[in-house]
């Protein structure tokens, strides 16, 4: 016995980290199907599913669910045009300042987001900036940027220059080049970078608070709706999210495995 769990002590340890990891996601799931006896959804009294046939029954929710939709998806738009550009550049030029501006863009990574937050309000104030949805929006995309950069620069540098160096040689020109060999490749970088850039845009709180003005996004309207009472409708929206994160990496993992059955060998 003692020999079998030495042998397989990561395998239990990983599997133990990630039941941690899911159990509030599961939570919520279980709540999601609650029919609570007052306003807090804290405590197991009943099923039913009448909060996922109406998921949209308490006022102002679904609203601020699509707000907070479309900015983490134009956020994530440009925080990856512009981080996607900023690590090629890092990667493949050489310039004044570059160990520097690689120093920089950690920054926003490792402040804590009430200074960035602040840092952030205290800028669109100065320059007499109405706060609103384009603040959270600029907000976000700022405080996207740097996790985007990261993510696009490991996978350009694992890149063989080889490639596009053979790509050449068969008289591609630098377009064609870029869209038939180097963006294919740096496809998998951008796309990790690009959800997990919606992902903490859309699960942002503190940033959107200190920036939103009268904005209403959907963590701010949780926060809000905890001091008066949790909807259920709220663990439906947060089960929903949940299950399509799931079948989106899954998604990932089964095209991933096509890709490299179909892929040529020797």
């Amino acid at each position: 016995m003692t020999g079998w769990f030495r042998r397989h002590i990561v395998a239990i340890a990983g599997l133990l980290t990630l039941a941690y990891l899911i159990l509030p996601n599961i939570v919520v799931m279980v709540f999601s199907f609650n029919k609570p006896a007052g306003k807090f959804n804290y405590s197991w009294r009943e099923f039913s599913t009448h909060a996922w046939e109406d998921p949209c029954g308490v006022a102002d929710m679904c609203g601020s669910l699509a707000l907070s939709l479309q900015i983490a998806l134009w956020s994530t738009i440009g925080a990856t045009v512009l981080g996607s550009m900023i690590a090629f550049a890092l990667v493949r030029y050489r310039f004044r300042a570059r160990g520097a501006i690689n120093s920089l863009i950690f920054l926003p990574m490792a402040m804590p987001e009430v200074v960035m937050a602040a840092s952030l309000l205290t800028l669109f104030l100065n320059l007499g900036a109405e706060l609103g949805f384009w603040t959270v929006l600029i907000a976000h995309t700022m405080f996207c940027l740097s996790f985007v950069v990261v993510a696009v620069k490991a996978r350009v540098l694992s890149m063989d220059p080889r490639l596009e160096e053979a790509a050449r040689d068969l008289y591609a020109g630098p377009v064609q080049t870029f869209l038939r060999v180097t963006l294919p490749i740096a496809a998998p970088g951008i796309a990790a970078g690009a959800l997990l850039a919606f992902a903490l845009s859309f699960d942002d709180f503190i940033i959107t608070n200190f920036n939103s003005g009268s904005t209403v996004t959907f963590p701010m309207f949780v926060w809000g709706s905890a001091q008066r009472g949790t909807p259920v409708q709220i663990n439906v929206i947060g089960t929903a999210m949940f299950a399509l994160a799931v079948l989106i990496v899954v998604a990932g993992q089964l095209i991933s495995g096509r890709r490299k059955k179909s892929a040529p060998t020797g």
